[in-house]
Parts: C-alpha cells; structure tokens; sequence
C-alpha cells in the first residue's frame, strides 16, 4: 500500500483535495505555457503516425451479451440497463489469466505501431489499477493485479509510448450528474458534482504520479452538461502541470464539434482533434489529429460482432489518415481473460508486414502537397535539408502500366522507385500538359497498396492546385459575389454556363456578381496552360416560401410535441408508427422538454415559425441522436441531421417570405445521451434560441 499512500501525498501537493475549484496557484502561473505551441511535445507524436486503443474493463465479462441480446458492449450498463448493485458483482469474478502486457506490446510493435492508449477506467467507472480513491477498482477484483502498472513496464521495455484514456464520465460513481434517464432506483439527491470533480482530479494525479513519464493523456465523455470549460481548462493544466511533456486530447474541454473531433473555434484546450470513426474528407492543414477507429462495431469485446473490417481496408484507412497529417488509433477490445481475438491479431499481423517493408512512406511524413485524394490512391511527403521524397500510395493498380499524377510538375524530380520489391525498381516518367506520367510493371507487389518514391532535389515537388471557389453565400434572393483564388503564379479562367474553362474564358480578376442560377467552373493555368483540374460551385436563386394564415385555433409560444415509443436508427416516418403517440403539450424551449432524455422515442414537433421580414434565414439544429427539420407546406428539407450519432450541429438555409411558416422537426434517440436545440438566425444576425414568441400550434 506505500504507492497509494504517496498517491494521496503528492495529491495534497497538487492541490486536489477540497470542495471548491481554485487552481492551484502553480499551474496557474504555468498555464500560459500550457496553451503555448507544442511543438517540442508532439514531435514523437507526430512521428509516430499509428497508435493501439484498449478496451478494456469489467464489460469485456459480459462479451456483449445481456438478457438475450447481443448488441451491447462498453456501454452495456445503460444500453442493457443494468442496475448498480447487479453490474457491481461482476467486479469480483473479473480474473485476466491470460493478461500478457509484454505479449500486447510485441504485437503492436510488429504492427508497426509506435504508442499504446488503453482504458484506465472507462464509463462504468471501473479502474484497471488500484486506486486510492475508490473501491471500484482490480484491488476488489481475483486478480488483484495493478493492470496499468504492467502495461507500463512492458511498453518501456520494447519501447512504446504510452497514454491513458480516462472517462470523465462516470456512471458508478454517487456524485456524478446526471444520471442515466433510466435509473429510477438512482435518486440524485445530495450528489455533489463538485465533490465527484475533486475524485476525477485525483485520480488523474495518481495516472501521472505513479507510473512515470506518461506520454498521453486521453479524455471522453466531456459531452454532458455538466461538464464545462472551466473544468477542462483546470484538468488540462493540472496534467500539464503534474507532467508539463503530457499530450492531452481535445474532449478535456468542451470544444468537440461531435464525432468529428474537432474544435469548433479558437480558445479550446486539448493538444490534438479527436475524430472518432470518421477521416476528415478535406484534411486539416496546421491541426494535429488522430482518428480513433474499431476494427469491427464495437469498441470492447462483443462476441457475436462479425463486422471486421478487411486487412486492406484498414491498411488503406492508416494511409488515408496519414495523407491528410494525422495520427491512426486502431482499437482492439481484449477478452476478459485479457487475450486478443484472433482476428485482431491477423489483422495486425498483416498490418506489420506491410509497415516493415513500406513504413518510410508513414512514419514522420507529412500531408499530401496535392488538394485531394486521388481516385487511385494517396500522397504523404517528407522534406528534408537537400529536398522531399514524395510516396505516391496506389490502392488501385492501373491496368495498362502507366499512372497519372495530376497537377504534378517534373521539375526537380531526381528520381522515381516502386518500393516493396527484393530490389529498387526504377521507374520512367515523362511530363504531360496537366501533370505527371508513370511507367509501372505490370504487377504489382503487394496486393492491397503499393508505394512509388518520387525523389525531387531542391524546394520539393511543384504541385499545380485546383483554384478555390469562395462566395457569400451558395443560395441567394437577389445577388451573391464570388471570389476565385489560386496559387501564386497561377491564372484562373472560369464559365458561368457550364462549358470547360479555356485560356480564352474570362479570366478571375477580383470579384465578380452572380444575379442568376448557375455553375461556375474554373481551372488553373500557367503560361497559357491548363495545369489543374476543373473545380465548380452551383450557385442557386431562391424564391421564399410564401407564408400562411395562422388557424384561428392556433396557440402562440410554444410547437407541439408528440412522443412515440420505438427503436430507431434513423429519423423514422412516423406517419406510419402503428402506436398513437403521448402528446407532451406545446414548447418553446426544446431542450427542457419533459423526458427528453428517455431512450428508444421519437419526437415529432410541429406548429409555425415567424419571419420578422422577407429574406435568407439561417437554422442550426443540434441532436443526439437523430434529426430533421422541414419547412413551408411543401415540407422543404432544411436541415438533415440524420443518423445514430453523438451531440451534432448540422445546419442549413431557407428563403421566407415575412409571416408564419409551417413548421415540422422529427428527432429520434436511441440509446446513451440526449440532446435537442434549434436555433436561427434572421438576415445578417447571429444565431441565437428560437423565441417563444416567434412560435405558435395548436
């Protein structure tokens, strides 16, 4: 028991203990340096590219399987519904026999992965290592091991980094708020959200105390309302305060925009974006990221899951991610005796190999210089003192033996190389109008994704972009102004009536004014030739939604709400619900909706909106899960905020004549938490909450 006693010593030091929430006054002198550019600390980071997720935790015991069902895994106490007392008794039965760190660690080094995150307690509120705060931990367990301590030691003896993912949510633990919508035997009184934060902080102490250095700190489950921003900002300096070289993920604080991962603006903590299932299409220039993905559906071990995603297409998926600047997270959810699933391990088998023999084009690079992804392939690029190799990925091997790379100039390129085969393999290219050729053999040496090494000498390789269409707006009532922009060097030509641009179109000076629909189309030139592909916007003339007369028996403040029961994984028609629906009376405030946050319903709200004047309104619907909001007689679709999905904003346009408008929103939640806001915004305001005044149903 010495570690844990000096857990509780060093926790006094850092300020942890008591009931108010006063940084201490250290970190916040150092918090300044914690929002400083972190460069030095993600350099191992940003050279790593490829990282093991674990999850792992008394929920692996239950396979996924409860009562008959088996969609459940790391969130099977609320999706199952389990009471406290009845998911507490599997604490003690919890016995990983077969829990071998060194053995996870040399597979992943084989898998060519460079860290290792791993769930130190996850939702459930169960901790992997024996700590000084709570009961609910391996100490009450048959194994009585400090799991993470294990882990530790392996990882530093085959040279992996390490990180530990923390739930801030906590289900298990009596002042966390709020509690699940179905625990009724669960009463919320005299819990202290303040009093559980003090919990959480020394937890986080005793991860970055006792274990040494630790190289992330991995947050989730910062989503609900009672976590704020001045939380995050006091945890965040307290882990950098605690080890100053930690990386700490962006769901510390509360500037997630949903699963995407990333901050929705500017004055957000967090060192790195979270996406989470998803690669984001367009890349993130200047934004460190790491996309955390499963190998199958779920995220902890589910025995009945058979929807493992194929060697290739995670293979593709770590390149994809690494063409756009970001780190890889793949997961693996260990059995409950602590062994991996055999397809895990072919999977990461295979991944290995290809990283042995090809990981130069990963490791350390940087984005794609080009604009887009390619229908055959991706780039990554790494710079150097003498020049830049640039690693062409091809997915899809061209069946006669030549490669176009668009926009790609030749100057400069020293050299071309298919890597992978027992010998260099030198390959002849020649320059075209708008790019690059190849000349490849016939076959290909590996089967899922071979790599080109094109050597160029001096500033790196000329890349010809695509020009950037920008405007005020897509859709318009009378006007709206485009601008076109290029690289330096570069002219654009464009057409507004859908024809191929030409050195003889007009050319981008300034901005021009579009009063009709139509396409613009523009490609870039160099010299009097087309160097880029062609790029185009539709650009749409609205005509507003006539407004109505409001029925005489319509009531104002408030739209009405209908709630149907059912399981949806997707904003159902509910025209056609066999079961007649609970009226929950009119509302204005949509979030304060009486049980809002009961799973497996839906919503249908309806009645009329007000538009203070004729012109462009702009809506923002926020959902957890799924929503749609449609407008006018018509039902014009505004905004789809469709799908089984976390807290998301989606948001859209419509024209409106002055009056009322018809009105209807449909939402749906499944399982896990709720969430429901509209918000819009008149022309040329700020979005803000719908006004009760502007609202009326029957």
């Amino acid at each position: 028991m010495l570690r844990r006693t000096l857990s509780v010593f060093l926790l006094g030091l850092a300020g942890c203990q008591g009931s108010t929430h006063s940084p201490d006054p250290r970190i916040v002198e150092g918090f300044e340096y914690a929002l400083a550019p972190a460069d030095a600390r993600m350099e191992w980071w940003r050279e790593a590219r490829f990282g093991l997720f674990i999850h792992w935790g008394l929920y692996s015991m239950l396979e996924g399987e409860w009562d008959g069902g088996t969609g459940h895994a790391e969130w099977i106490r609320t999706t199952a519904q389990i009471p406290l007392e009845e998911y507490d008794q599997l604490q003690a039965d919890f016995n990983p026999v077969n829990y071998d760190p060194d053995a996870w660690c040399r597979l992943a080094k084989r898998a060519g992965m460079k860290y290792i995150v791993i769930t130190t307690k996850h939702h459930d509120g169960f901790c992997l290592w024996p700590s000084a705060q709570t009961e609910f931990d391996v100490e009450g367990t048959a194994a009585r091991r400090d799991l993470l301590g294990e882990l530790a030691e392996a990882a530093r003896r085959h040279g992996l980094r390490l990180g530990w993912y923390h739930s801030i949510m906590d289900w298990h633990h009596p002042d966390y708020l709020p509690r699940r919508g179905w625990e009724s035997d669960r009463s919320s009184e005299g819990a202290d959200f303040d009093r559980y934060v003090d919990y959480l902080r020394a937890q986080v102490t005793e991860l970055l105390t006792d274990y040494g250095p630790i190289d992330v700190m991995w947050f989730d489950g910062e989503w609900e309302a009672t976590w704020t921003s001045e939380y995050g900002r006091e945890l965040y300096a307290l882990c950098r305060e605690l080890q100053p070289q930690v990386i700490v993920n962006n769901r510390v604080d509360k500037g997630r925009a949903g699963m995407a991962g990333l901050d929705k603006g500017p004055g957000f903590v967090g060192d790195f974006g979270t996406p989470e299932q998803e690669v984001p299409a367009g890349g993130l220039p200047g934004v460190d990221w790491e996309t955390c993905m499963t190998m199958n559906r779920y995220w902890g071990w589910n025995r009945a899951d058979t929807q493992w995603k194929s060697d290739a297409e995670l293979l593709h998926t770590l390149i994809d991610v690494a063409s756009k600047g970001g780190n890889f997270l793949l997961n693996v959810g260990p059995k409950p005796d602590g062994s991996f699933p055999p397809q895990a391990v072919e999977r990461l088998e295979a991944m290995g190999a290809w990283m042995e023999v090809l990981g130069e084009s990963i490791y350390g690079t940087q984005a794609s210089p080009f604009d887009a992804t390619f229908e055959w392939g991706r780039a990554t690029m790494r710079r150097d003192h003498e020049g830049a190799d640039l690693y062409l990925h091809v997915f899809d091997w061209p069946r006669t033996p030549q490669l176009i790379v668009p926009g790609l100039d030749q100057a400069g390129l020293e050299s071309a190389t298919l890597l992978g085969t027992d010998a260099p393999y030198p390959l002849g290219w020649q320059g075209l109008e708008q790019g690059m050729q190849l000349f490849l053999p016939k076959r290909k040496p590996h089967p899922h994704a071979n790599v080109i090494k094109l050597r160029f000498t001096g500033s790196g390789p000329v890349v010809y972009r695509k020009p950037r269409i920008e405007a005020e707006k897509d859709r318009f009532l009378k006007a709206t102004r485009v601008r076109l922009y290029a690289d330096p060097g570069l002219a654009i030509h464009y057409t507004t009536d859908g024809s191929e641009p030409t050195v003889d179109s007009p050319e981008s000076v300034g901005s021009f004014q579009l009063t009709e629909t139509c396409t613009v189309r523009a490609r870039s030139f160099h010299a009097g030739r087309p160097v880029s592909e062609i790029v185009e916007r539709r650009f749409e003339k609205l005509t507003p939604l006539p407004a109505v007369e409001l029925p005489a028996d319509a009531q104002p403040g408030g739209l009405r709400v209908m709630r149907y029961g059912g399981s949806f994984e997707q904003v159902p028609e509910l025209r056609f619900h066999a079961d007649r629906p609970e009226d929950l009376g009119q509302h204005a405030d949509l979030g304060a909706i009486p049980l809002l946050s009961k799973e497996n319903q839906a919503l249908e709200i309806t009645g009329w909106i007000y538009a203070e004047q004729t012109g462009l309104y702009r809506f923002a619907l926020t959902s957890d899960d799924g929503s749609t909001l449609r407008l006018g007689t018509s039902e014009e679709l505004i905004v789809d905020n469709d799908g089984l999905h976390g807290a998301a904003t989606e948001t859209g346009v419509a024209a409106l004549e002055q009056g009322w408008h018809p009105v209807r929103l449909v939402w749906f939640n499944a399982t896990g938490s709720a969430a429901l806001r509209l918000e819009w915004a008149a022309p040329m305001r700020a979005l803000r909450p719908v006004a009760a005044s502007e609202l009326a149903s029957r």
